[in-house]
C-alpha cells in the first residue's frame, strides 16, 4: 500500500535560553492537500451494474446492513466517460502481493477506516492539473452488522466480506473473533459471527457474484471481479495547480439494501438455517452505488 509516514521532531529549549528558534518564528506553510473521506449512506438511490436504479428481483429480499468500516484499494479521477480505466489520474493504489501464489491484495496492509474518517490524502501539487467528471473506487473489504432470524428469535450479526479482484488474507477479525486463513480468497468470501445465549458463532462462505455499479460501462468498462465502481461529480472537480487550501473528495457510498438474500418463504427476514437446510442463501453483498461529491 502506498502509504506516507511523518515523523514529528519536536526541538526543545532551556526555558533561559535567549536564542530566538527562527523555525517556530517562521513556520513552513502546509501544503494543501487532496482528503478523501468515506460516508456510508441507505438512502442513496439503488443501482445495479450498469448505474440504473435497481429493485429487488422477485424471490429475494434485502436489508440495508449497518456499516462498521471498510477499505478500497484502488482510487482515479476519469477525465470523461472515455477515460479507460488506469488511463486517469491514480490517486492511490494499495499494496498488493503473491505470497498466497497469484497476485492479490494485501489485506494485512490495507487501509481500513468507518464513516467520516479520513481514508487518504495526498499534497494537492502530486495531482495532475485537469477537470475531472468521474471517479472511481475499487472496494476490498466491508464489515457491517445485519439482522436474521433463526429458532424463531431474531439475532445480530456482523459480516466480514472480502470482494477485492482477490484477497491475500493472514487474518482477520469479525467482531471479537479472529479468523486465520493463510491464502488468497477470491471476490465474494465472507466470514460472519453472532452470539447465541452468550456462545459465539463463527461461519465462513462464498458468494457468486457482486454488484458493481458503473454508469459509464457501455465506454470504459472495468474488469470483471474487479469491484471498481464508479459515479460521476454533481459539479466537475478541476485541480489547477495553484490551490492554496485543502480539497476535500466525499466517497458517499450506497448501503441501500446491499445484503441481498435468496428468501425461500418471502417474508422479508434473513433466515440463513431456520427449519431448512440451507435456509436462506446470499446472493450479493456489494455496495450499490457511488455519489462522490467535493468541497
Amino acid at each position: 500500500m502506498l502509504l506516507s509516514a511523518a515523523v514529528l521532531i519536536i526541538s526543545c529549549s532551556k526555558k533561559d535560553d535567549p536564542t530566538p528558534n527562527n523555525s517556530t518564528n517562521n513556520p513552513t506553510p502546509a501544503q494543501p492537500k487532496l482528503i478523501f473521506k468515506l460516508y456510508f449512506d441507505s438512502t442513496l438511490t439503488r443501482l445495479d451494474n450498469f448505474g440504473n436504479p435497481a429493485t429487488i428481483p422477485a424471490g429475494n429480499s434485502a436489508q440495508s446492513p449497518r456499516f462498521n468500516h471498510m477499505s478500497a484499494h484502488y482510487i482515479e479521477f476519469a477525465q470523461d466517460s472515455l477515460t479507460q480505466l488506469g488511463n486517469g489520474f491514480i490517486a492511490y493504489h494499495g499494496q498488493e502481493t503473491t505470497a498466497g501464489g497469484a497476485n492479490a491484495v494485501d489485506f494485512d496492509q490495507a487501509v481500513i477506516k468507518q464513516h467520516g474518517e479520513t481514508f487518504y490524502s495526498l499534497p494537492l501539487s502530486s495531482v495532475a492539473p485537469g477537470t475531472y467528471k468521474w471517479l472511481r473506487v475499487s472496494l476490498t473489504y466491508q464489515n457491517y452488522d445485519i439482522d436474521f432470524k433463526a429458532a424463531g428469535s431474531m439475532y445480530t450479526g456482523t459480516l466480514a466480506s472480502f470482494v477485492g479482484f482477490n484477497n491475500y488474507i493472514t487474518n482477520y477479525t469479525i467482531n471479537t473473533q479472529n479468523v486465520t486463513v493463510n491464502a488468497n480468497k477470491l471476490q465474494g468470501y465472507w466470514g460472519f459471527e453472532t452470539i447465541i445465549f452468550s456462545v459465539p458463532y463463527v461461519y465462513e462462505g462464498q458468494t457468486a457474484g457482486t454488484t458493481v455499479p458503473n454508469p459509464i460501462a457501455s465506454t470504459s468498462p472495468v474488469p470483471a471481479g474487479s469491484c471498481v465502481v464508479t459515479g460521476d461529480f454533481p459539479t466537475a472537480l478541476t485541480i489547477t495547480g495553484n490551490e492554496t487550501s485543502d480539497i476535500i473528495v466525499n466517497i458517499n457510498l450506497s448501503t441501500n439494501k446491499s445484503f441481498e438474500w435468496k428468501d425461500l418463504n418471502m417474508d422479508g427476514i434473513y433466515e440463513p438455517s431456520d427449519g431448512v437446510n440451507p435456509g436462506d442463501t446470499v446472493v450479493d453483498m456489494g455496495l450499490r452505488g457511488l455519489f462522490p461529491t467535493w468541497q
